[in-house]
């Protein structure tokens, strides 16, 4: 599209009330401007322009992956949303054409609005182009003052609007269509004579008012999703509104959501069909989810692959881990970074994996810890099993190899390796190596003296 997009991201958002500048916070899973940037992408402009300045370092950081794709300005001094258009003039083309001035804490805003407001301005011809709404409670925006025959005037700011004017219920969104020669004449001339002291976008209204040109304006149906997000309770209302998006997406794609308002997908999350999900579950980040796989009530899954027809029980918790095909995990369990499970691998309740790959068809059904280890096919892990692989200074490995046998209440002290088929009874703590097809043992000698309950009884009742 022969357009140009500028994006303003500078500022900090004060009333967010964070030390993190406001486009950076999250929505689904990604910073706020992500949608904004988003938008401007799937119009293919010329160039996309995005004005930066607190934490502007951050702010470019958290985008690095776009490359020579995005053009970043800088705006040293936040004063007002024309100086920030002003930064960007020397980046912008000196071609004619026109520009779409967009903001990066509108995340809800969709494409075809954008194109019905570029329809509205060049069918008018306009040198500007607002996109306007009615509010009931048009509190904190620019209101649109028109005269009588309902032409556009001016756009006055709440803080130096009459009481008649902030009765004015349409107000500007502040997304503008404006042409780039226009622009850069009406941005010399404007000036910061208001109570905030700021140079205003919304100005270029009256100045081409002033020139006896015509001002255009298109009212979107959809005010909600053209108003910035200011607050934590706006935040938190983008992100129930993205997060339903999400969720309609991936139920018309063939995932079963048993309560779709109360699962949280992130935007970055892939599903594959015959997904089912119960509710309260958390997916995060770069998790994906392979075909006929259950992710039952309360799991908290983080940037984690899961393969196929897995079952993923109750409350579970997995990060940075990979769980292949017919796997079976919890319920609350906990998988930490550096897992891998393989095909059919079973890992029960309150079993804790860090850093370890569990061969096909192991298991490891309960209360067992398995960390820094490296465990083969058809192992069976015993009831309350510990790999000791931290010895206060430096981490060790276990190496348990295919179908060995660790019996209840074992402690491993790494490192060590227990060899192919080996048996550990038990009870044991084990800090030397086990030959394949081995037994070991380490335990005191059971100790029986008969009658002594017997006579501790008859101690009791004559005390």
């Amino acid at each position: 599209m022969d357009i140009s997009v500028i994006l303003l991201a500078a500022g900090k958002g004060t009333r967010m009330k964070s030390d993190t500048v406001k486009v950076l916070h999250p929505i689904a899973g990604r910073p706020m401007l992500a949608y904004s940037l988003d938008l401007a992408f799937e119009l293919e402009p010329r160039e996309i322009l995005v004005v930066v300045g607190f934490q502007a370092d951050k702010v470019r950081e958290a985008f690095a992956e776009t490359g020579s794709k995005v053009i970043w300005v800088l705006q040293p001094e936040q004063k007002g949303t024309a100086d920030a258009v002003r930064c960007a003039l020397p980046h912008l083309s000196r071609d004619p054409g026109t520009v779409l001035i967009h903001y990066g804490d509108v995340p809800l805003l969709r494409k075809e609005t954008l194109l019905a407001l570029l329809e509205e301005h060049k069918k008018g011809a306009f040198p500007i182009t607002f996109l306007t709404a009615y509010l009931e409670n048009p509190t904190g925006y620019g209101r649109i003052v028109r005269d009588g025959a309902g032409a556009f005037v001016r756009i006055v700011e709440e803080a130096d609007a009459t009481p008649e004017e902030k009765s004015l219920r349409e107000v500007n969104t502040g997304i503008t269509c404006v042409e780039i020669p226009f622009l850069r004449e009406a941005l010399d001339r404007l000036r910061d004579d208001n109570a905030q002291r700021e140079f205003y976008l919304t100005d270029l209204a009256a100045y081409a008012v002033s020139r006896g040109l015509r001002v255009g304006s298109l009212v979107t149906e959809e005010a909600f999703r053209a108003l910035g997000i200011n607050t934590r309770k706006d935040l938190a209302e983008a992100e129930r509104w993205v997060r339903r998006s999400i969720c309609d997406r991936w139920m018309l794609a063939g995932v079963t959501l048993e309560d779709p308002r109360h699962t949280y997908i992130d935007a970055s999350v892939t599903l594959e069909p015959d997904t089912r999900i119960g509710p309260n579950c958390h997916l995060r980040g770069r998790t994906r989810v392979g075909r006929g796989s259950v992710i039952d009530t309360g799991a908290v899954i983080t940037d984690s692959t899961i393969g196929s027809e897995v079952v993923i029980r109750p409350y579970s918790v997995l990060q940075e881990s990979e769980v292949h095909d017919q796997a079976v995990v919890g319920p609350m369990a906990h998988l930490r970074p550096g897992t891998v499970l393989e095909k059919g691998v079973r890992v029960g309740n309150f079993v804790e994996v860090k850093k370890s790959r569990l061969g096909e068809r192991s298991k490891a059904a309960h209360l067992t810890y398995l960390g820094d280890s490296e465990i083969g096919k058809d192992v069976n892990v015993g009831c309350g099993t510990i790999t000791c692989n931290y010895d206060g200074v430096a981490k060790h490995r276990t190496v348990i190899e295919d179908e060995a046998f660790i019996g209840s209440d074992t402690q491993l002290v790494a490192p060590v390796r227990i060899g192919r088929g080996a048996y550990i009874g038990s009870g044991s703590t084990i800090t030397r190596d086990v030959p394949p097809e081995s037994l070991a043992v380490s335990r005191a000698r059971q100790k029986v003296i008969e009658g002594w309950a017997a006579d501790k009884g008859k101690k009791r009742k004559k005390s």
